[in-house]
């Protein structure tokens, strides 16, 4: 019933942009770049020893696997597969280690890029003369196959390999940016580039993005800026203010806890509270992950009025009660409140997590989020500083913290439109 309901809700809630979007785009097809590179007979791979970082997100419309698709192409040499977090073929759960192996579908070798070495060394690169990126991304900084097309693309320049990303949508469309970039000091895998949070570019045009203006802002700042020789495939039929559901293309789940292009979308409104050890629980471990703020001692009326009397443009809240059924609070009921955007064009989509901080605050000061939780270091991580942490405690000013958050969006906005793809 709990998830009939949640389906219902959502259903309910597509936003007028989606709906507008959808409308203008009923006779449009997108192609991946997959098939683009397909149609073009794979020209750019002919004669090339080809490497592929993959997982079961990348794919065609028909549900073909990218490996496969290159694999038995007659016009293709692949011979080595490269597996970020998650795995090649999708079978690590979160934060496990990705071990080298032998494919046993293609007998090709399989280098882990998540493992003992998150960028390939020189000899796991020995005989690729190009690599082909191609896995779906969520458009949130801190999703960490980003991360590891950047490391990639830093070994590829050292050693004069071709990078080659086959693009795909940015789920949240080519609208959305939001967040400040990433602060010295707190680089890392889940924060890997000075970017904002969400950075509204593809994964092609994002590539491109880092290749020119700095491959890589590592976490010491001083490595040199290598620029390795990169083509993006662009896709066909795609435009900046489509959302994923707008493409009419399937949605295979890049990691575990996205399944759907709902979680995808939402993964940005509650990816960041999530962090917070022991504060909210935010549905993973139930069948709706990011998409719900909860736990045993609230009172879900009095936390959807308190939101709701916000008046949070593009959003709103439903109650909600569920057992999730893994994870540390599985098995027990849980209050709270699932959000839904209303009008996606006018929600602030990362600052949703805030308002539920901010309404927490006000209603259980005894469960303030940062005071009531002593692991912080990964919220800090993730948000590529601790001034949000800092400016948010205490006072859980939403306006204060809106203005840290959104400092460097106009910036960046200016310099991406350089490496725009698609209008």
């Amino acid at each position: 019933m709990i998830a009939a309901l949640a389906s219902l809700c959502l259903a309910c809630c597509a936003s007028k942009k989606q709906a507008a979007s959808s409308e203008n785009a009923q006779n449009v097809i997108v192609k991946p770049g997959i098939e683009v590179l397909r149609d073009s007979g794979f020209e750019c791979l002919k004669g090339k020893r080809v490497g592929l970082v993959t997982n079961p997100s990348g794919i065609d419309r028909h549900f073909n696997s990218t490996i496969d698709i290159l694999f038995n192409a007659p016009e293709v040499n692949l011979v080595a597969l490269y597996g970020p977090e998650h795995g090649v073929r999708g079978d690590v759960y979160a934060g496990g280690h990705v071990e080298d192996y032998t494919d046993a579908a293609t007998g090709l070798p399989v280098y882990s890029l998540y493992g003992a070495h998150r960028k390939p060394t020189p000899e796991m690169l020995s005989g690729i003369d190009v690599m082909v990126y191609d896995i779906q991304d969520v458009g949130a900084r801190s999703y960490t196959f980003i991360s590891t097309l950047g490391l990639v693309m830093r070994t590829c320049a050292e050693t004069g390999v071709k990078v080659i990303v086959l693009d795909r949508p940015n789920p949240l469309s080519g609208n959305k940016v939001e967040g400040c970039y990433v602060e010295p000091g707190y680089f890392s895998f889940v924060s890997q580039f000075k970017i904002p949070y969400v950075y509204g570019l593809t994964v092609g045009e994002l590539a491109s993005l880092v290749n020119e203006e700095g491959l890589n802002w590592d976490q010491k700042g001083d490595q040199p800026h290598l620029k390795c020789e990169l083509e993006v495939i662009p896709m066909s039929g795609w435009r900046r203010d489509m959302v994923y559901a707008d493409t009419k293309l399937p949605w295979v789940l890049p990691s575990p806890n996205i399944p759907s292009i709902q979680s995808a979308m939402s993964y940005a409104a509650a990816g960041l509270c999530g962090e917070i050890y022991g504060f909210l629980q935010i549905g993973v471990g139930y069948t709706i992950p990011f998409e719900v703020f909860a736990a045993e001692w609230i009172d879900p009326d009095a936390l959807k009025a308190k939101l709701d009397s916000y008046d949070i443009p593009g959003t709103s809240f439903r109650v909600i009660y569920y057992k999730p059924m893994s994870g540390a609070m599985a098995g027990k009921l849980l209050k709270g409140v699932q959000y839904c955007f209303t009008d996606y064009a006018k929600a602030n989509v990362t600052m949703t997590q805030f308002y539920v901080m901010s309404a927490i605050a006000e209603l259980y000061p005894e469960h303030k989020a940062f005071e009531s939780c002593t692991k912080l270091g990964l919220f800090d991580k993730v948000c590529g500083t601790d001034c949000v942490r800092k400016v948010f405690q205490g006072s859980y000013n939403i306006s204060e913290l809106e203005k840290l958050w959104m400092k460097d969006v106009p910036e960046f906005k200016e310099i991406s439109k350089k490496y725009y793809l698609y209008e």
